[in-house]
């Protein structure tokens, strides 16, 4: 780590100053990033402190395997932490291909997309589709990735002075023709993304304290002084002031402000050359949040500049006061215990002591009046379940907003809990409380700091510094909602204001009282997903998020675009294919009893109601019918169609009786225990129909040996059942293993239906001919049987092992 020397100057670090902090993993290991990325940090960073300590930190994730782009369920979610005073974050992006445990150098290059966003995951749209009506939609960073090896690529993005806190990126790839693949057919390539945090923090940032002048010098070699204070609640005013600045050419500085992070070139900016005094005013600045100044010198001013600077707060609950120049106790601010100054001092009750580069003396109270802040009623929060929570207003939910003054609420969310997600809030006019006046009510959502303005006619919710949300609702429109798919946590704030309609535009009501009802809750996903779609609660590490996963051809956040959507008569087709051509299955089972195959008659009869019923359960549209759960017909469909072929081909090898129901108990047993373990395997289809045509080729081979003729016996067999039988099931894998989509499924399926049924017809064996040995020779005709009787025996006279035996034999 770097040496520190004096507090706040800043300049360009030499390079062996910029030390590094312990590497850290998700997992608590330690790891060593990327060599070229370490060489790289150095050059992204912007100006930094000669004499300043830097602490560098490392974080990674696991590579995961991303996924074709279809909703915001099959993207890859990656959370990551930045920590404050953090003046450069590097993301080291890693792509790699996978095919069957080793590279996948023959894979096709696919272009992987990666979003970026601060506060909450990203909403990402790349198939724009239509958002749910009054959705608003945030904005996020979003980056390509192209390959530059064939089995390897890298990317780099970097964001100098990040906001702190929680960043989420989710990477997908692009959407694709939704092939249907049997697993384990073949190697499948994957496309593995791994992100790599670096970032690299600043400590001991000088802290400025409301009300106090600090006396700096800016050596010839430093290029700018960076300072933080702390802004509590009720805040309506930041006024920063750089006082006696003295230099070789006047005041060749510039004073930038900017919140929650270091300053950027284009955070708000004041030329301290073109304006004396050099005061830089900040309304409504952010709530509980660090402010951060950057005193800069202009280029190529030679000497040292001494100056002052000082931060004065206007509390708007007394807008004719300033903080006072003495430090309340934290607790009473509002601010956090530990400043991480320089001193590690405690804010406490006592005055903040000098340092060596600076002394810090009060000022007198100089603060232009401002609008007085309005009294903020706090909500209720009821959790119910995962993203369902309720935010119940004391003495509500029904709200009398009057005509003199705005009503203004706060809701909080929970970090990293709440931001997974839809904040929800709903507005509902009384239109009888109007009094036959002309009013709207206009609700502003603002986040971290409540909307107040001097001007009581304007509608607007954004500043230059503020970005807000605006509900209204009249007597026409009684009724106004407002969604945000993964809101920011912390605090939001409500602002209701009524206001009159003239020829002239808005103006204040007089003795008129709106009432409006106010709900606000937070849900999973955007009205349950639908009746198309299926919320899912999804986790990445600690971290859960919803989503919705839509079907029938419905796409979008809320499945509500239709654009592309199934219409009921073709679903309704659909359905009826699927279970329609199990119909087939009729002829086998008609074959199969006719030449007294009981029992396989009993097998397809099983698959053929498992399959139409399964099916008619197992469709995306609204045109489903479920006898069973779920579950158990995917079980017994897939167990009745691998019957089906098991004792299909057993029945072809014409085994004994008695051999051959063992194989039929033992395959139903053996294929329970496959299916309950992997039902989608290769193994499960292919490993008893191979194992079954062994049995089949030994039963014949050895036939054909003891008759010394090839079995079966016949041409006609051959030409017109095996061969017919054996081309049909052929084609009906093929369509099943390489020709079906999620697309073509409904009738592709029902094609493999017809022909697999086709097939046992074909394929099961004609009824056993009696045997043509020659039977016993005709014996007289009488009772039908003999009585042989041992008298002595009977009557136990003698041994019958020693005495002679003489039998009576009787008809």
């Amino acid at each position: 780590m770097a040496a520190g020397a004096r507090r706040g100057c800043c300049g360009r670090a030499p390079r062996g100053s910029r030390g590094g902090g312990m590497g850290r993993s998700c997992g608590g290991q330690r790891l060593r990033p990327a060599p070229l990325l370490l060489l790289l940090v150095p050059l992204l960073l912007p100006p930094a402190p000669a004499d300043g300590l830097f602490v560098t930190d490392y974080f990674t994730r696991t590579p995961r395997k991303l996924s074709p782009f279809r909703s915001f369920a099959s993207i890859e979610l990656f959370h990551f932490h930045i920590p404050e005073d953090t003046v450069i974050a590097v993301w080291n992006l890693i792509t790699f291909k996978e095919q069957g445990g080793t590279f996948g150098d023959q894979c096709p290059d696919r272009s992987i997309t990666v979003y970026f966003r601060s506060g909450a995951p990203s909403v990402i749209n790349p198939l724009h589709t239509h958002f749910p009506r009054d959705t608003a939609v945030p904005g996020s960073f979003a980056l390509t990735l192209t390959w530059t090896l064939p089995n390897r690529t890298t990317g780099v993005f970097n964001v100098t002075s990040p906001l702190p806190g929680d960043w989420f990126l989710a990477a997908h790839l692009p959407k694709d023709e939704g092939k249907i693949s049997v697993k384990g057919l073949y190697e499948e390539c994957q496309y593995l993304f791994q992100p790599q945090l670096i970032v690299q923090r600043l400590v001991n940032i000088a802290v400025l304290y409301p009300g106090y002048v600090t006396e700096q010098s800016m050596a010839p070699h430093n290029r700018s002084c960076l300072y933080k204070v702390f802004v509590p609640s009720f805040t309506s005013r930041v006024l920063v002031e750089v006082l006696r600045c003295r230099g070789t050419e006047g005041c060749p500085l510039w004073l930038r402000v900017r919140a929650k992070a270091p300053p950027l070139h284009n955070s708000t900016v004041l030329d301290c050359r073109e304006h004396d005094p050099c005061q830089l005013a900040l309304d409504l600045p952010f709530w509980q949040h660090w402010y951060y100044v950057l005193v800069e010198k202009h280029p190529g001013v030679p000497g040292t500049i001494s100056f002052q600077v000082t931060v004065q707060l206007t509390d708007c609950s007394q807008p004719s006061l300033a903080r006072p120049p003495f430090l309340p106790s934290s607790a009473s601010m509002n601010m956090p215990h530990s400043f991480g100054s320089a001193g590690g001092m405690a804010l406490g009750d006592s005055p903040p002591p000098t340092s060596p580069n600076g002394t810090k003396h009060p000022v007198p109270i100089t603060s232009p009046a401002s609008e007085r802040c309005w009294p903020i009623r706090p909500t209720l929060r009821n959790e119910l379940d995962t993203f369902s929570v309720h935010f119940y207003i004391f003495f509500g939910p029904n709200v009398s907003v009057p005509p003199d003054r705005p009503a203004v609420f706060v809701i909080n969310l929970l970090p990293v809990l709440d931001s997974g997600g839809v904040l929800n809030l709903e507005l509902r006019l009384n239109v009888s409380s109007l009094c036959g006046e002309n009013v709207t009510v206009f609700g502003c959502l603002n986040h971290e700091v409540p909307l107040t303005s001097s001007d009581n006619t304007s509608v607007t919710c954004e500043t230059e510094s503020l970005a807000g949300f605006l509900l209204s609702v009249n007597a026409t429109a009684s009724l106004s909602r407002l969604r945000i798919p993964y809101p920011q946590t912390g605090s939001w704030y409500l602002s209701l204001r009524s206001l009159c309609a003239t020829e002239h535009g808005f103006e204040p009501c007089t003795n008129v009282t709106a009432e409006v009802y106010l709900r606000t809750y937070l849900s999973p996903c955007i009205n349950d997903c639908g009746i198309y779609g299926q919320c899912k609660l999804l986790r990445t590490n600690n971290y859960l998020y919803a989503a919705c996963e839509c079907k029938a051809g419905w796409n979008g956040w809320g499945c509500t675009d239709n654009s592309e959507a199934f219409s009921y008569g073709f679903q309704l087709l659909s359905t009826l294919l699927l279970c329609l051509s199990n119909v087939m299955f009729v002829p086998p089972v008609a074959i199969a009893v006719r030449s007294h195959y009981l029992l396989e008659a009993a097998v397809y009869i099983f698959t053929m109601f498992f399959s139409t019923f399964y099916h008619a359960c197992d469709q995306p549209g609204i045109v489903v019918f479920c006898i069973m759960d779920y579950d158990v017909l995917q079980f017994c469909d897939f167990l009745g169609s691998l019957m089906s072929v098991w004792v299909t081909v057993i029945a072809m090898a014409r085994l004994q009786p008695v051999v051959k129901q063992v194989l039929y108990l033992l395959g139903a047993m053996l294929l329970s225990m496959a299916l309950q373990m992997d039902r989608h395997g290769l193994w499960n289809l292919l490993g008893p129909s191979l194992f079954a045509l062994g049995i089949m080729a030994v039963a014949w081979t050895a036939r054909t040996i003891q008759r010394r003729h090839c079995y079966p016996p016949t041409w006609k067999r051959w030409a017109f059942y095996l061969c017919p039988g054996a081309l049909i099931a052929a084609a009906a894998v093929l369509l099943y293993a390489f020709v079906e989509t999620e697309e073509n499924y409904f009738y592709i399926h029902s094609i493999w239906h017809l022909l697999i049924a086709g097939s046992v017809g074909f394929l099961l064996p004609p009824r056993a001919k009696p045997s043509r040995r020659l039977g016993p020779l005709p014996r007289r005709k009488g009772c039908g049987y003999q009585l042989c009787v041992n008298e002595q025996e009977e009557l136990g006279l003698v041994d019958p092992a020693v005495a002679s035996i003489n039998s009576i034999c009787t008809s």
